[in-house]
């Protein structure tokens, strides 16, 4: 099994792998079934078809032999008739006594012999006696020198069968028996082969064959039935005595009478073709088969396989961040056992999550409060007051100014004690803070603000972008070793259901460690770590900052809520 293939399994749906594993589970022995039922089924018919072959031959066979026993007979009548011998052997005075001999001897007998078998066509006997010619009936012995059975009718008295050159002929040939007689008689007796052969025509209505061979395996008669899709490859003879033609079923029988084998055949492809309804029931029972273990396969898998899902979604959004979950079952058996479990740990860890944030969010509205109790906001704002008022009676602009920015800087950071704050007002406090660290450093560096107006009205958690642009001035700006002006810019904009604010600086830049440990390490004073802290803890772990930093080129920040702010 191919790497790919195991991985695309291990990968698949647990039902999936449940359904597909019952269905090939139950494919093997459905198709080992069906296959021995129709081998078996195959077997028996062939077996059913060669009895009938063995059954119809031996009657075509027992036919045979009748009708050549009859032609043996009918030639033992002439043969050791005594009064042909006696006309054959004996000298005539006139021919008045041979025309008496053919009248009342030879013909009336061989008239007889051929009205009771209709096949003969003729009896020709072939004599070197001193009787004379009579028609086709008495021939002199030269006459059958040079038919191709005379050698060996002159070398055997036994009566013997040949096939004519043209196969439409069979001679039966027998020596006349002479005691004391130096006479060689020959009596010929020719056969309508083919009308001998009239019941070989019919024993099947079609598709078969039948074969006559000698004793040499010399083919006496062939007959063929075959429908044109058998035609191309009807059986050869010599295969057919050979035994080695695997597309033919066949049967051999050997005649009494005669030295001959008579075969018969009928295509085995015929058996199948006989098989192909019942094939067809099994196919269908097969698939009727199949599309029940399906069935039965997906509604047992979803059985098995729904509370498993059910445990995955839940692990899955407990994966998310939602511990508030209800997932119960009443199965006792291991997965029962295991949704319990999970049930248990989800309602401990939901408990210690809320106890840990509860704690967390307490602790950082602790800390802001202390940030912002150490400022006296009514003292504060009446000592700049006083500073700016002095400022003015002075003509000292640049006093005036910075304690007016650092009134508007402390109110909207101290936000009237609130830990939730506009995206306006967080922004004026900022541009509060910016502008007087230009003032502090002698406006070394410009700044630019691309503010999306329609989202000044969402609510947000108080000094998130502050603490950024003070780590980009600080540890940005300040160290900034490139001729041209330093530049902070800073973003607002939405979206989707998101809010992004965006913090550059083409200062000093961090390296790569640096970068990924900002949000990590402990440091001094109100710093990025717990801005993103807080960002999580309001909005989930999805929301937060990101950093991204080259060495010697700039930083930037993105923080990234979410519009709705879930204050409870």
């Amino acid at each position: 099994m191919s790497t790919k293939l195991k991985q695309k399994i291990q990968n698949m749906k647990f039902q999936k792998k449940i359904i597909g594993s019952s269905v090939l589970i139950s494919l093997i022995p459905i198709a080992l079934l069906g296959f021995f039922s129709y081998t078996r089924m195959r077997s028996l018919l062939i077996e059913r078809e060669k009895t009938a072959l063995q059954e119809t031959l031996h009657q075509e066979v027992m036919q045979l032999d009748y009708q050549l026993d009859s032609y043996l007979s009918s030639m033992n009548l002439i043969t050791w008739n005594e009064n042909v011998r006696l006309a054959l052997s004996q000298r005539y005075d006139s021919n008045y006594e041979m025309y008496l001999t053919y009248r009342d001897t030879i013909d009336p007998l061989f008239l007889t012999v051929r009205s009771l078998n209709k096949d003969i066509t003729s009896i020709t006997i072939y004599t070197d006696t001193y009787i004379y010619p009579h028609g086709n009936t008495l021939r002199p012995l030269t006459d059958a020198q040079d038919e191709i059975w005379f050698e060996r009718a002159c070398n055997t008295t036994a009566a013997f069968f040949s096939l004519s050159p043209d196969g439409k002929k069979l001679y039966l040939i027998c020596q006349m028996h002479y005691n004391y007689v130096p006479y060689t008689s020959i009596i010929c007796m020719t056969i309508d082969f083919h009308s001998a052969m009239l019941s070989a025509k019919n024993l099947f209505n079609e598709n078969y064959g039948f074969l006559l061979t000698d004793s040499v395996g010399d083919v006496l008669y062939q007959y063929t039935n075959l429908a044109e899709k058998y035609s191309d490859s009807e059986l050869p003879a010599d295969k057919l005595l050979q035994g080695n033609f695997s597309d033919y079923i066949t049967e051999t029988e050997s005649l009494t009478s005669a030295n001959w084998n008579a075969s018969l055949y009928r295509p085995a492809s015929l058996i199948s073709a006989a098989a192909i309804n019942i094939t067809y029931v099994v196919l269908a029972m097969i698939v009727l088969c199949i599309i029940l273990i399906f069935c039965i396969s997906t509604l047992l898998s979803k059985i098995i396989v729904s509370p498993i899902e059910k445990l995955s979604s839940s692990m899955e959004q407990v994966k998310q961040g939602n511990y508030e979950i209800d997932i119960s079952s009443d199965s006792t058996d291991e997965i029962g056992l295991l949704i319990s479990s999970f049930r248990k740990m989800v309602y401990t860890l939901n408990n210690l999550v809320n106890e840990v944030l509860l704690a967390k969010i307490n602790q950082q509205k602790y800390e802001i409060e202390i940030l912002q109790s150490q400022i006296n906001p009514h003292f504060l704002y009446n000592s700049l007051s006083l500073i700016n008022s002095k400022a003015i009676v002075a003509g000292q602009s640049d006093i005036s100014q910075m304690a007016r920015l650092l009134s508007t800087f402390y109110r909207t950071m101290l936000n009237k004690g609130q830990q939730i704050t506009s995206i306006a007002s967080e922004l004026e406090n900022t541009k509060s803070y910016i502008a007087i660290q230009q003032m502090m450093h002698s406006q070394s560096f410009d700044v630019i603000y691309e503010i999306d107006e329609s989202i000044l009205e969402y609510q947000i958690p108080n000094l998130l972008l502050q603490p950024l642009a003070e780590n980009a001035i600080i540890h940005g700006l300040d160290h900034r070793e490139l001729p041209d002006k330093a530049i902070l810019s800073i973003s607002c904009y939405q979206e989707g259901q998101d809010i992004v604010f965006k913090v550059m600086d083409n200062g000093c830049g961090m390296s790569e460690t640096e970068c990924e440990q900002i949000l990590t390490k402990d440091s001094y004073g109100y710093g990025v770590k717990n801005v993103h802290q807080r960002i999580q803890l309001y909005y989930g772990t999805r929301y937060g900052l990101t950093f991204n930093s080259t060495k010697g080129l700039g930083t930037y920040v993105l923080i990234r809520v979410n519009k709705n702010l879930n204050i409870a």
